[in-house]
């Protein structure tokens, strides 16, 4: 099969497009022919040695996938041969990564593609929309009424946080950084939407919602609780999914005594029953209309260097290049 692969960490041009062995799928596993993958920030992480851990050469890398199963483990006992099924959480904890023709992945991590929703849509959501999920519904407990704030709202995280938050009924703030982005987060329902390079978020926010914020999403690598913190609720919950080697000043006073929360997370420590609820939910949304991917480009997965240099420009390098997820197609 063709496959992205790496022999040793480093920069984008130590990926390789080309031919590994057909992967074979063991008692409990799905043969996946793959129709569609994407690009996670996590994904340039690993493959540049920032994020510490044993890695089996050739690695393929690769989170993310959705396509149809060819063959089955004589153990699977919920998808049959001919099933659409997407994934995540692949790529970590020894399991095989997803940028392959073929992919052999545990039935416990797999889930059905709704009829009517084409691969590339769901696999442009698979990660971010678990980990919005996860941090909006198991630890804020998010519920219709409260003002959710997001900073970041055009981002792929960010944009699942405004669609899934307006699903459950929530007042959503966001930010952006350019009129374009503001209108993108405008158009996935956000109520107000603030440029951070043009205008006072945090008069803004005061302004919007003069109780404060209940549930704060912070999305940067470098979270600015300063900031942050007095826009809160009482009782205001706080979601951060980033920023591995940050350590901002936290003003703890003013946290504690109304009586706030702060919940941090990675979506790949999750059970697979947690990830297979928030996959039914997101199903269920993504077939209603109520979630849709934000697709920045579509590429030939013999073009993934290109895309991990693009991703990793966005994302470390803070250009902001991309709106959306890049999808590959092998």
């Amino acid at each position: 099969m063709k496959a992205a692969y790496f022999t040793k960490t480093g920069g984008p041009e130590v990926i390789t497009y080309g031919e590994l062995p057909d992967p074979k799928p063991g008692p409990h596993q799905c043969l996946i022919q793959v129709v569609a993958v994407d690009v996670n920030p996590i994904d340039t992480y690993i493959r540049a040695g920032m994020i510490p851990g044993q890695l089996a050469f050739p690695f393929v890398p690769g989170f993310d996938l959705a396509g149809k199963i060819v063959a089955v483990g004589p153990e699977v006992k919920r998808f049959q041969v001919g099933q659409r099924v997407w994934c995540t959480n692949q790529s970590f904890a020894g399991r095989p990564g997803t940028f392959s023709e073929l992919a052999a992945v545990d039935e416990q991590w797999l889930y059905p593609i709704p009829e009517g929703v084409v691969e590339e849509e769901i696999v442009a959501l698979s990660l971010v929309a678990i980990t919005a999920h996860l941090g909006l519904l198991r630890d804020a407990k998010l519920k219709a009424g409260d003002v959710l704030f997001v900073n970041g709202g055009s981002g792929a995280v960010g944009s699942c946080v405004v669609q899934i938050a307006k699903t459950l009924g929530v007042r959503v703030l966001a930010t952006a950084g350019s009129e374009n982005k503001v209108q993108v987060c405008r158009n996935l329902g956000a109520d107000e939407v603030f440029n951070y390079r043009t205008q006072d978020v945090a008069a803004a926010i005061r302004a919007a919602a003069p109780e404060g914020v209940n549930v704060w999403w912070e999305t940067q690598r470098e979270p600015d609780f300063e900031h942050a913190v007095p826009l809160l609720a009482r009782r205001g919950r706080m979601v951060i999914m980033a920023g591995r080697d940050a350590k901002p000043a936290f003003p703890v006073g003013p946290f504690y005594t109304r009586d706030c929360s702060l919940f941090g997370f990675a979506m790949f420590n999750a059970s697979p029953d947690e990830l297979r609820a928030a996959a039914t939910d997101i199903n269920r949304w993504v077939a209603e209309g109520k979630l849709r991917a934000l697709i920045d480009r579509m590429l030939p997965l013999s073009q993934t260097a290109e895309a991990h240099r693009l991703q990793e420009e966005s994302t470390v390098q803070k250009t902001g290049v991309l709106t959306g997820k890049i999808v590959l197609m092998p």
